[in-house]
């Protein structure tokens, strides 16, 4: 878990930034280091209280490590400890992060967007719809019933009207169910997932935009979860079209926190036309004084945000190019084949139910069964076995039509069923396959055997 090579670069690195300080006049902090040593071993106690997210092991919800450049990077900036809200408060680390925004922009196929980093996928989406609502006022919002549940939330924050669009067994935004909704002609925005976090459904984006031209309507694409598999090369046909084409959408969020390798938080919000920059505009006359450039405050809902999580994305963009040949996209696609190849195993599996294939790295498979009840029961067994066995997976509740599409003869005794997932976000997990699957069919004959 810990690479004591990281410490000795980490250490390296402080001295070099130290070196950029060194004319200023010396003076000591007054540390209690017995103390500080006392409370630290305490919290490394209380942390080890935590699911080994670090681990191949683990295959449960999105927690996908940081790489090691990401983690030193992001301490050695707090040693400076800037805000990315005006230039004054980070300089270096707001000029680090206008180059990130470009540089994912570019993944995309966008030139020179405008955007920023933030907390979270849950605070850049709720600038995107927030725009939306400014340049479509009163006008609803319209996402799938498999997106996530915060977009109804920020809907309401914003006092924007919100429907959610029924989706095929797939998961997948319906488009016979959309396009009577468009037709009102009540609708601002529609929100296409592309990589929902439920089942990892990536909707049809091409005709979404077609759609959308039709009616007049924004398109806002919440790819926080899947956004950087657009350098992968093992997508299947509809999900390579879909991404082939989010440089068309109005507005576009990815969380580098999830695949590209961050720490939490950092999220991203991009806009296609950097014009609606001046909807954010606004007076601040003791923050906005140290330069006539860009401060990035001035295009944020955010005021504070921390510089070190755009040192770290940079150093991380460095390490990494996101090149469609690069190492990078070469780990994506390993976690990919990683989904499938557990798919498969699941579909020639006695004991469980495969279900949707999977379009990114998401599998969802139930426990076998006569009936919803059953299966829904025996999955929280398996959850529970499985953790006794430091096997780390994940429950979730689809609606009973959407599982009985893939079978049929599954007695509906619950309106939905609940069934296991896991998420193989880790390069790692298709070398770990064979494990994880040896624990996972262990954990189900106590099941057989009761």
């Amino acid at each position: 878990m810990i690479n004591p090579a990281e410490l000795t670069i980490l250490k390296k690195a402080l001295d070099t930034l130290a070196e950029g300080f060194a004319d200023l006049p010396d003076f000591e902090s007054n540390l209690d280091t017995s103390a500080m040593e006392r409370v630290l071993q305490d919290v490394a106690v209380r942390m080890r209280d935590n699911y080994p997210y670090h681990h191949p092991r683990y295959a449960g919800q999105m927690l996908k490590p940081p790489h090691a450049v990401a983690r030193i990077a992001y301490m050695l900036a707090l040693w400076i400890n800037p805000n990315n809200h005006a230039l004054d408060g980070g300089r270096a680390s707001t000029a680090l992060e206008k180059e990130c925004i470009q540089a994912i922009g570019a993944m995309f196929g966008l030139q020179d967007p405008l955007g920023h980093l933030c907390g979270g996928g849950t605070m850049a989406n709720l600038e995107a719809l927030w725009v939306a609502g400014r340049l479509h006022p009163g006008k609803k919002v319209v996402a799938s019933e498999q997106a996530h549940y915060t977009h109804g939330r920020i809907s309401e924050v914003l006092a924007l009207e919100f429907a959610a669009v029924p989706v095929t067994h797939a998961g997948r935004m319906d488009l016979e169910a959309l396009e009577p909704v468009l037709a009102a002609g009540d609708v601002g925005t529609i929100v296409a997932t592309l990589g929902t976090t439920g089942i990892g459904a990536v909707d049809p984006l091409p005709e979404i935009l077609e759609l959308a031209r039709r009616f007049d309507v924004r398109v806002h694409v919440d790819t926080a979860y899947g956004g950087y598999f657009t350098l992968g090369s093992k997508l299947n046909s509809a999900a390579r079209a879909a991404f082939d084409v989010i440089a068309e959408a109005d507005s576009i969020v990815i969380d580098p926190h999830k695949h590209g390798l961050q720490p939490y938080g950092c999220g991203c919000i991009l806009f296609k036309d950097s014009s609606v920059g001046t909807l954010y505009k606004h007076d601040s006359p003791a923050t906005y004084f140290s330069s006539a450039e860009l401060h990035l405050g001035e295009i944020s809902l955010e005021c504070s945000r921390p510089g070190a999580a755009a040192v770290a994305l940079w150093a991380t963009q460095q390490l990494f190019p996101m090149d469609v040949d690069g190492d990078f996209a070469h780990s994506l696609d390993q976690s990919l084949l990683a989904a499938r190849a557990m798919w498969d195993r699941v579909e020639q599996s006695d004991n469980f139910k495969a279900l949707m294939p999977p379009e990114l790295d998401i599998v969802i498979y139930a426990v076998n069964g006569a009936d919803a009840a059953t299966i829904s029961e025996r999955a929280s067994e398996i959850f529970e076995r499985a953790a006794s066995k430091n096997l780390h997976l994940a429950l979730l509740e689809l609606p009973i039509d959407m599982v009985r599409h893939y079978w049929p003869e599954l007695i509906a005794n619950r309106d939905t069923v609940r069934v296991l997932r896991s998420c193989l976000m880790k390069p790692e997990h298709l070398a770990w396959l064979d494990d994880i699957w040896q624990v996972l069919e262990a954990t189900v004959h106590p099941l057989d055997d009761a």
